[in-house]
């Protein structure tokens, strides 16, 4: 089921950054085209700072959902910088889903939360304990025992 759901996660992060892309080209024409300035500000700088706030989030919620595909694809859980990644996503929706509310509406809302729990279920999903079945453990390896030194004999008790 695991697979299922980080391939799932990943397809909606997709939609998503297509999503902010667009509606944050569709602010940036409206900012250009009012050519009013708010607060003093200068209305192509608004406009910029729009497409670049588009094309950052897009870029970071294409990198989450990269992290959550290729996790899909290996079924392995990702690794610590992996990890990072989808957990500052999931805080990122979880705090846009409680702005929401009152901006947006709660149907908003509760897309961020279906997002959120996604990206819950694709960490928890890859737990500690399926990095350990992989053989790749979070405990270090035994040490070897030294042989003895040459010179040195083994006292007996």
């Amino acid at each position: 089921m695991r697979r299922p759901v980080a391939i799932v996660t990943a397809l909606v992060l997709f939609g998503e950054a297509v999503g902010i892309v667009l509606v944050n080209a569709v602010l940036a024409t409206v900012a250009e085209n009012q050519n009013m300035s708010l607060a003093g500000l200068d209305p192509d700088a608004m406009s910029t700072g729009t497409w670049v706030m588009g094309g950052v989030s897009g870029l970071a919620l294409v990198l989450c959902g990269l992290t959550a595909l290729i996790a899909g694809i290996r079924d392995r859980a990702p690794g610590r910088a992996g990890r990072i990644v989808l957990i500052g996503c999931a805080v990122v929706h979880g705090v846009l889903g409680a702005v929401t509310v009152g901006l947006v509406g709660w149907s908003a809302f509760a897309f961020m939360m279906v997002v959120l729990a996604l990206l819950v279920l694709t960490l928890l999903s890859y737990g500690t304990e399926t990095r350990a079945d992989d053989g790749v453990g979070d405990k270090a390896a035994p040490a070897a025992a030294e042989p003895p030194r040459a010179g040195l004999r083994p006292t007996a008790p």
